[in-house]
């Protein structure tokens, strides 16, 4: 394993801002033989709360990587009534892909994926339609065609979720997956569900949104992506970004440029996901660069 490729632990905490949280943190990853790499702070100073992200190597770490949430929640967590999460960076998350009829999110993930260019297993794609059962074929990834209408959609949900766990997934990618997830589905996956939305929403909602914003003359067209929560498109903003759009484009450049930004977007949350750079607080979230 080169040097670029040892292991490193990743804490990301937050807590009521005070004073010594930064000593105790660095203090509990130095005394135990920890070389820190990067540390990233933030304070919300309207809510008076306190978001940090340290980063160290484990060579010579004291502490044994399965013991190391014990200590600390022991030595600092609980002086500072911290909520906090430990991270191994060499761990390769487990990603499931939620799809229905759009190609193009759906496709970036896949070539991302395929040249390494992000560091997941996706053991399964799940879908509502049997569109894009050849590409799981090409990609030798099991595709589970799950159709879903009003009668059985607490039965196939549930089937999903066992699907899931028997492939021990990390996370959720709604890759424009045209289905609204359950509240029980969402809280089974608290902050572990991401999806995308266009930015014609709410204000352009219905079948054609891109006509509808045409038709208005927006001046510009973005996309929005969130975690996932029992209220619809309301859950933690991960990353959001426009692109301009003026009279000279018609309903098909924007659509155009719409999935471009969508697939962007998504691309970037997904990133800071698997990177371990998000705090979710309430109903926000602080993202490290």
């Amino acid at each position: 394993m080169s040097k670029k490729d040892k292991n490193t632990a990743i804490l990301l905490l937050h807590c009521p801002d005070q004073r010594g949280i930064v000593a105790a943190v660095t203090e509990f990853i130095d005394s135990n033989g920890g070389n820190i790499l990067n540390l990233d702070e933030h304070v919300d100073r309207d809510a008076g709360h306190f978001f940090m992200r340290v980063e160290w190597a484990l060579e010579g770490f004291s502490i044994p990587e399965e013991k190391i949430s014990e200590y600390f929640r022991t030595i600092v967590a609980h002086k500072f009534n911290l909520s906090f999460e430990v991270k191994m960076k060499k761990a390769v998350p487990r990603v499931a892909l939620f799809v229905s009829k759009y190609a193009h999110c759906f496709f970036d993930i896949l070539s991302r994926y395929e040249s390494k260019e992000w560091k997941i297993d996706i053991p399964l794609i799940i879908s509502n339609h049997e569109k894009f059962d050849y590409i799981g074929k090409r990609y030798d990834i099991p595709y589970y065609h799950f159709p879903i209408n009003k009668t059985n959609k607490a039965k196939q949900e549930e089937e999903e979720y066992l699907l899931l766990k028997k492939y021990n997934v990390d996370f959720i990618v709604l890759a424009r997956y045209m289905q609204v997830l359950s509240q029980d589905f969402c809280r089974r996956f608290e902050n572990k569900i991401i999806n995308i939305h266009h930015s014609s929403l709410p204000a352009f909602a219905g079948a054609n949104p891109y006509r509808a914003a045409y038709e208005r003359g927006v001046k510009l067209v973005g996309a929005t992506a969130h975690y996932v929560t029992p209220d619809l498109d309301a859950g933690p903003i991960i990353y959001q970004d426009v692109i301009s759009i003026s009279h000279l484009d018609s309903v098909s450049d924007m659509k155009r440029k719409g999935k471009d930004i969508e697939k962007i977007v998504l691309a970037n949350a997904v990133w800071a996901h698997i990177n371990h750079r998000i705090i979710t607080c309430k109903n926000r979230t602080v993202v490290f660069s």
